[in-house]
């Protein structure tokens, strides 16, 4: 005969108290056991939850203090995991559903009697199973389980969630366990090669390149200054004008140079017809002041001559004019060395290319790389670095240093004066350090600077 059992809806608020006023998971689970064993005339109660893949028991009734890892304890565990692998209540002997039984069947053995297994449920996923056995078997045992349900499904999570706090948090991440949903573990997963993807990523190595702002420039640059002082008559080029070899370019006002070689040629007669006079005479001393004469004349000739030929400005070669437009100063008076034109040639160009100091270091002239122009910014020109300036210049509040490099490209397609972007390859890194090393190198500085 089977005592009189407690209403099944008090039971269940007593266990949950029981659970309730306990602070560690193995003293509630045990009062927990204790009391269901107590409300159910059961003979042993077992307490276990998922460690991995298998259920670990956590604690028997009436306040066991045996080993609870011992291989006696095997066949309850077996029975749990039953139970918990098929996410339903299984119960030998057997009646109702069908179900696999085996392990309950071997943990009941030839004593007699009857064994139930009721899962733990945590947020629709079964965590841990309760096991209850008794010495004879009650009567309507499916009845029974199913108010074992009811019972445990208060107490169960709430059990769940106490060993949970208790678990280290390394043994939670490992079994998915932090997040208790399957969705928030695959989140964590998800997360984790995300991060195992850009840490790959970051150690991946790349081209490593180092330039700044660039600016094309002739290859030689003459300049055209005034030969003499005088006042400007004609102008025939312009800033952008191609010119040839010998192209007139500019004219100074020469009316007072014509004056000049008038006047001298004037003189130059007079005194070759006193020389010829002299010479007929034959007084000496007349023909060596007239010759003298005739000496300084010529050679005053000669040089207006000259002065009358640089009046008039020619390209030295053939090239374009990159400076200088002088179409709104006709007339205005000229000193000599005054510049007022500047060439290039058409087939030589340089880019100055400037490189902040930080890394200066790590250029190298042979160094190979690419320029986009402002004008081209599609099309990548072909540039080495021929010469490092070993002085560097403030520029926009930092300092850099200017590499000269040699640019390949079609002298249809770039102008003297047109600006971009250089970049040299100084070799490969790895990605990380690429992106981070400037801020690396400046914290490295800044605790130099604190620590010094």
């Amino acid at each position: 005969m089977h005592p009189r059992l407690p209403d099944p809806q008090i039971l269940a608020l007593a266990l949950q108290a029981t659970v309730l006023a306990h602070g560690q998971l193995r003293e509630a689970a045990t009062a927990f056991a204790s009391e269901l064993a107590n409300g159910r005339g059961c003979a042993r109660v077992g307490v276990g939850f998922l460690r991995g893949h298998q259920v670990e028991l956590v604690a028997l009734s009436h306040g066991s203090g045996e080993n609870l890892h011992r291989q006696a304890f095997n066949p309850l565990t077996a029975a749990m995991d039953e139970a918990v692998q098929q996410g339903a209540s299984v119960h030998w002997p057997a009646e109702g559903a069908p179900a696999i039984r085996h392990a309950h069947r071997l943990l009941l053995g030839e004593r007699g009697g009857a064994v139930a297994t009721v899962p733990i449920v945590h947020l629709g996923r079964a965590v841990g199973a309760v096991t209850c056995e008794w010495t004879s078997a009650p009567p309507e045992l499916p009845a029974v389980v199913a108010e074992l349900e009811n019972n445990i499904s208060l107490a169960g999570p709430v059990l769940y969630l106490m060993a949970q706090r208790e678990q280290p948090w390394y043994r939670r991440l490992r079994q998915g366990q932090a997040p208790a949903d399957d969705s928030r573990r695959r989140t964590a997963w998800l997360l984790a090669g995300a991060v195992g993807v850009l840490a790959g990523a970051l150690a991946l190595p790349v081209e490593y390149r180092v330039g700044g702002r660039a600016r094309v420039e002739g290859q030689q640059m003459r300049a055209i200054v005034v030969p003499a002082d005088g006042y400007l008559q004609a102008v025939h080029v312009r800033p952008g004008d191609r010119v040839a070899a010998g192209q007139l370019l500019l004219e100074m006002s020469d009316q007072d140079l014509q004056l000049q070689k008038r006047k001298w040629s004037s003189e130059l007669g007079q005194y070759e017809n006193a020389y010829a006079s002299a010479l007929a005479r034959a007084d000496r001393a007349a023909m060596v002041i007239a010759l003298a004469r005739v000496d300084e004349a010529r050679a005053h000739l000669g040089l207006v001559e000259s002065e009358l030929a640089r009046a008039r400005i020619t390209a030295p070669f053939a090239g374009i004019v990159v400076d200088g437009d002088l179409t709104q100063s006709l007339g205005a008076p000229l000193e000599r060395g005054k510049p007022l034109l500047q060439l290039a040639p058409l087939d030589r160009y340089r880019v100055m290319l400037q490189v902040d100091e930080r890394d200066i270091g790590r250029v190298r002239v042979g160094q190979t790389g690419q320029l986009s122009l402002s004008a081209l910014p599609w099309d990548a020109l072909a540039i080495r670095a021929v010469r490092i300036t070993p002085m560097a210049r403030p520029v926009e509040g930092r300092n850099v240093f200017e590499v000269e490099t040699d640019v390949t490209a079609d002298a249809e397609r770039i102008r003297p004066g047109l600006e971009g972007v250089g970049k040299l390859d100084t070799g490969r890194a790895a990605l990380g350090w690429v992106w981070f090393h400037g801020v690396a190198d400046w914290l490295r500085l800044a605790l130099w600077s604190w620590v010094a």
